[in-house]
């Protein structure tokens, strides 16, 4: 039973470690854990995704760095619920350390990723999906390699798995370079994108099917349209409750994208959206980096210091804690009367000398 004094920890411990009852043939049905991180635009929809996606009627607030939920469902009747942990990094690249703390040795066998990009701010984009797909690649790299020195095969399975993403006899299987570790990426604010030039659509859709090809990730275009997220629930289903992967797939421009891992290719994509002279002069070691300088020639990104928040999280009502904002403030009056007298201080000496 539980406490009032039980913390949100607390309950979310107690209810992964419940093994429950045996299954019909007298032997403890396993329950699965897995661990979902959400990162993206600030104000991207995230915090709205995960809401939905567990059925929770609140209404979002913003994230202030990173939070965590969870959610539990069972894979058939009269089995033990399967638990999904889920993490959201809030204010869009300002935070980017914080994904040290969900993504560890212990849990990153199960771990995967959900990147949402606002679609409605292509100038944002590139910038936020480069920082945060950087970021994470190079903090999973370093827990793979620890791996390889204490448990080696799991290591080896992680690889392998992602290796995998793309089927052996897939044309573009040497082409391209998964992620670490499972990888959704969701176009959010498709109404808002939907009135743009087709052209502009065009462009921003061509490039997101290159970069989820590229690291074997899924994408996903969506709204607040029921139907569209119905579509992002059944990618979010399957990395955090192991459901079967849809097999459908939508690549018309013109419509809402829809394309699991594995399901698109580098001959059905195209080039990069520019004439094939504007291509000759681009200078680039990488197909990424080629497809970056094309995009960026469209949609010049936002320099780090437009997409920083400088508003301090300490004002903000939705995390007044009266109590707390008392001995605050008494604090900063204590450092202000301090700070005048050692003013005083300094002016008086310098009127002795």
């Amino acid at each position: 039973m539980a406490k009032a004094s039980d913390t949100l920890w607390d309950l979310a411990i107690a209810e992964v470690e419940k093994r429950e009852k045996a299954d019909n043939n007298g032997k403890r049905a396993e329950v699965w854990e897995r661990s979902v991180l959400f990162m993206g635009n600030k104000n991207g929809g995230k915090t709205t995704i995960i809401l939905r996606f567990l059925k929770r009627e609140e209404i979002p607030k913003p994230t202030l760095a990173l939070e965590y939920t969870f959610g539990r469902r069972a894979r058939r009747p009269d089995t033990p619920k399967d638990v999904a942990h889920f993490w959201e990094l809030g204010g869009g690249t300002l935070l980017m350390e914080l994904i040290r703390i969900p993504i560890t040795c212990n849990s990153i066998r199960t771990f995967a990723v959900v990147l949402v990009l606002d679609l409605s701010k292509p100038n944002e984009l590139w910038t936020t999906m480069e920082k945060l797909l950087q970021v994470t690649r190079s903090h999973v790299n370093k827990i793979l390699a620890k791996l390889e020195k204490t448990n080696s095969e799991v290591a080896t399975e992680i690889k392998q798995r992602m290796r995998n993403s793309l089927p052996r006899d897939h044309p573009d299987y040497e082409l391209v370079d998964p992620f670490p570790i499972p990888l959704v990426i969701i176009g959010s604010k498709y109404d808002i994108f939907h009135e743009f030039d087709s052209e502009v659509r065009k462009i921003i859709s061509k490039t997101l099917r290159f970069v989820s090809h590229y690291y074997g990730a899924s994408l996903v275009f969506t709204s607040k349209s029921e139907a569209l997220l119905l579509k992002a629930h059944a990618l979010i289903n399957h990395l955090a409750f192991g459901y079967d992967k849809s097999k459908s797939v939508s690549v018309d421009h013109s419509k809402p994208l829809f394309i699991p891992a594995g399901m698109d290719s580098l001959s059905h994509i195209g080039p990069p959206p520019a004439s094939d002279s504007d291509i000759a002069k681009v200078c680039a070691n990488t197909p990424l980096e080629l497809w970056r300088k094309v995009f960026e020639k469209t949609f010049p990104p936002k320099s780090s210091c437009d997409l920083q928040d400088t508003r301090d999280p300490a004002q903000d009502l939705q995390y007044a804690e009266h109590k707390v904002d008392v001995m605050r403030a008494q604090k900063k009056q204590v450092r202000g009367c301090s700070s005048v007298a050692v003013q005083s201080e300094v002016f008086q000496n310098h009127q002795h000398c």
